[in-house]
C-alpha cells in the first residue's frame, strides 16, 4: 500500500477544471473565470514564477486588495511549493518593509495604487529581485459581467480570460520600468502543468499577525492544515459543489483562506468584493444577483446591513442566502436573532480559532439561542479542548482555564521564533492565549484574552504595539490600551494615558500623533485620563487592563 494521496488546492484545481471546465470559478464586478480558465491562468503563473528562478520553499509577498490576481498566485504557489505571503493592505510602510524582510521574499505583487507606499521603502527590501505591478479597480476596463448561469454552459463573452489593460497610464515611465507587467508576462508563458511534486506537509502560506511586542510574527501554515479544513468544513458547515459564496473579508486574512477556498476545493464558485468597502445597499444587492448561498461576515457587518431602512432591505431577495457565518468577533444575541428574522430558514453558525489553530469551536445554528454567548463545542476532527490553570492542571468545569486545542488544522510554527513556537504548545497542545470556562453540556465561553487582544472589525489588535506608541509621546508618562464592547465594530480601541507631571493634553492632540505611526483600524477612537496613583496594578507594579475595562465600561 502506498501513501495516502491528499490533493492540495492547486491539484484540486486541476481536476475541477476537468470535472466542472464551463463552471464559474471565481467572479468579481468586471471579470469572471471559469474552472478550465483560471487553471490555464494559474498554470502560466506557475512557469512565470519558475521562470524567475523561484524554487519550491522560496517565498513571495502580495500586496494586494481583493482580486482575481491573488487567488491566482494562492494557486500557482500551491502548485509549484513556492510559499505566499499576503500582506494586509492597510499596514503603513513600516509594518510592510518588516514582513516582506523577515519573510525573505524574493518577489513582490503589488497593486497600482499601492506603488508609492512600495517606493517608499523599496530601498529597504534587499532581498526582493522581481517586482509585478497589477491595475487596481478603478484602472479595470470592461462592463460588469452578465447575471451569473450554472448550468455548465460558457456563454460567449460572459467569461473572459481577464480584460486588465496592464500598467496603467498614468504610472510614470520611470515607475513603470522598475515593475513587470503581471498581464503581458502571462502572454508568454506554456499553459502545461508544471511538473512540481508539493507534498502535504510542506509550507503553503505564510501569515503575520501582530505580536504583543508589536512585531508581527510569521504563521507557518502547511498544505495538509488546509486541506484537513476544507474537508472537515465540508462536514461541519455542509458545503456542496453548487454553493456560491460571496468573499467579503480580506484575502490576505486565514479566514478568507479556509472559507472561501473551501467553496473552491468543492467545485463551488466564489465571488470576490473589494475589502477596503463594505457598502451594506451593494452587498444585498450582489446576494440577489449572484444568488449567493454562504457568506462569512463579522458581527460589524452584520450590524450595517441590519441598520439599512427596512423599506431597503425589503426590496432584495436573499432567499437564496442558505448558510451564514459570524466570526472574528463574538456578536451579540439580539444581533443573531434580527440576523435570522431578516435571512428566513438560513442556517447561522459561529466559529472559534485562530491564524494558528484553525477552526476550534463551532457554535450550530440550533444552539444559536440555546446557549447564547458561548462559542459552541469542538468542531469536527479536533480532540477535547482543555482548559489548563497557570500550572498547567485542567480546571473543574465552570472555572476559567487557558484554552488549549489539538487538531489537524494546527499551524506548522511561528517563522524564525523557535522560542515562541515552544511557549504556545504544552506538548502537541496550541494555546493562543484565550481564557475560556466550559459548562456541564461541554460549550465553551470565552471570558478573556491573555494578552488583551483587542478585535475591531475583524482586525486583531494587539494593545502593547499602541501603547509603545503613546509612550513616546512627549506629555505622555504612560499608558494602557483596551478594548471596550461597540455595537458597529465588536470592540473599540480605548487609550488610558497618565500625564507627566505638569503636563496638559487633550483627547484630539493624543489621537492625533498616533494618525501616521500606525494603521487606522489600531488609531484609539477614544482617549481617557487617569491620574499615576489611580491606577490600577498587580503587585509587581504591571497596569491591571481587566480593572481598565471594568473602570470604564
Amino acid at each position: 500500500m502506498g501513501n495516502a494521496l491528499w490533493l492540495n488546492l492547486g491539484e484540486m484545481l486541476r481536476v475541477n477544471s476537468v470535472k466542472y471546465p464551463h463552471k464559474t470559478a471565481f467572479k468579481d464586478k468586471s471579470s469572471a473565470q471559469t474552472f478550465s480558465q483560471l487553471n490555464r491562468r494559474v498554470n502560466k503563473l506557475s512557469h512565470l514564477l519558475l521562470g524567475l528562478g523561484l524554487q519550491k520553499g522560496d517565498k513571495i509577498s502580495c500586496f494586494l486588495e481583493n482580486c482575481l490576481e491573488i487567488v491566482e498566485l494562492y494557486l500557482a504557489c500551491a502548485k509549484t511549493g513556492i510559499i505566499i505571503n499576503p500582506i494586509n493592505f492597510r499596514l503603513n510602510g513600516s509594518d510592510v518593509s518588516y514582513i516582506i524582510n523577515n519573510a525573505d521574499s524574493k518577489a513582490l505583487f503589488v497593486h497600482s495604487e499601492f506603488t508609492p507606499l512600495i517606493e517608499s521603502i523599496r530601498n529597504s527590501l534587499a532581498q526582493v529581485k522581481h517586482y509585478f505591478i497589477i491595475p487596481c479597480a478603478e484602472h479595470r476596463s470592461g462592463a460588469p459581467i452578465p447575471d451569473g448561469h450554472r448550468d455548465g454552459r460558457e456563454r460567449t463573452g460572459a467569461h473572459r480570460e481577464h480584460n486588465s489593460p496592464g500598467i496603467p497610464a498614468d504610472i510614470a515611465p520611470a515607475l513603470r520600468r522598475k515593475y513587470g507587467d503581471y498581464e503581458l508576462s502571462l502572454k508568454e508563458m506554456p499553459d502545461a502543468e508544471p511538473n512540481c511534486p508539493v507534498k502535504p506537509d510542506d509550507i503553503w502560506v505564510l501569515l503575520y499577525t501582530s505580536g504583543t511586542t508589536g512585531q508581527p510574527k510569521g504563521v507557518l501554515r502547511s498544505h495538509e492544515s488546509y486541506i484537513a479544513f476544507y474537508l472537515i468544513n465540508a462536514g461541519d458547515f455542509g458545503f456542496m459543489p453548487g454553493d456560491i459564496c460571496l468573499n467579503v473579508m480580506p484575502l490576505c486574512h486565514v479566514n478568507t483562506t479556509f472559507f472561501s477556498f473551501a467553496i473552491t476545493y468543492m467545485g463551488g464558485s466564489v465571488y470576490v468584493h473589494p475589502a477596503r468597502r463594505f457598502d451594506p445597499n451593494e452587498i444585498l444587492q450582489v446576494i440577489e444577483r449572484e444568488k449567493i448561498t454562504f457568506i462569512s461576515l463579522i458581527p460589524t457587518h452584520y450590524h450595517l446591513l441590519l441598520n439599512l431602512p427596512e423599506d431597503i432591505r425589503g426590496k432584495y431577495n436573499v432567499s437564496s442566502i442558505k448558510k451564514l457565518l459570524c466570526s472574528s468577533a463574538p456578536a451579540r444575541g439580539n444581533i443573531k436573532k434580527q440576523v435570522m428574522d431578516y435571512f428566513k430558514g438560513v442556517e447561522l453558525y459561529e466559529g472559534y480559532g485562530s491564524t494558528e489553530a484553525g477552526i476550534v469551536t463551532v457554535l450550530r445554528p440550533e444552539e444559536q439561542l440555546a446557549k447564547a454567548g458561548s462559542i459552541g463545542r469542538e468542531s469536527s476532527g479536533t480532540d477535547c479542548i482543555k482548559l489548563l490553570d497557570s500550572k498547567r492542571r485542567e480546571v473543574a468545569n465552570g472555572q476559567v482555564g487557558e484554552l488549549y486545542s489539538r487538531g489537524p488544522m494546527l499551524f506548522s510554527g511561528y517563522y524564525k521564533l523557535p522560542a515562541k513556537t515552544q511557549s504556545a504548545f504544552c506538548g502537541e497542545w496550541f494555546s493562543a492565549g484565550d481564557m475560556a470556562r466550559k459548562d456541564a453540556d461541554g460549550y465553551y465561553y470565552l471570558i478573556d484574552r491573555k494578552d488583551n487582544m483587542i478585535i475591531s472589525g475583524g482586525e486583531h489588535i494587539y494593545p502593547s504595539e499602541i501603547e509603545e506608541v503613546l509612550t513616546c509621546h512627549p506629555k505622555i508618562f504612560e499608558a494602557a490600551v483596551i478594548g471596550l464592547p461597540d455595537d458597529k465594530w465588536g470592540e473599540k480601541v480605548i487609550a488610558v494615558v497618565s500625564l507627566k507631571d505638569n503636563a496638559s493634553a487633550c483627547e484630539e492632540e493624543i489621537i492625533e500623533f498616533c494618525r501616521d505611526k500606525m494603521a487606522s483600524y489600531k488609531k484609539p477612537k477614544t482617549v481617557k485620563f487617569l491620574p499615576v496613583k489611580d491606577m490600577p496594578r498587580t503587585a509587581s507594579g504591571k497596569i491591571l487592563h481587566r480593572e481598565l475595562r471594568r473602570l470604564f465600561s
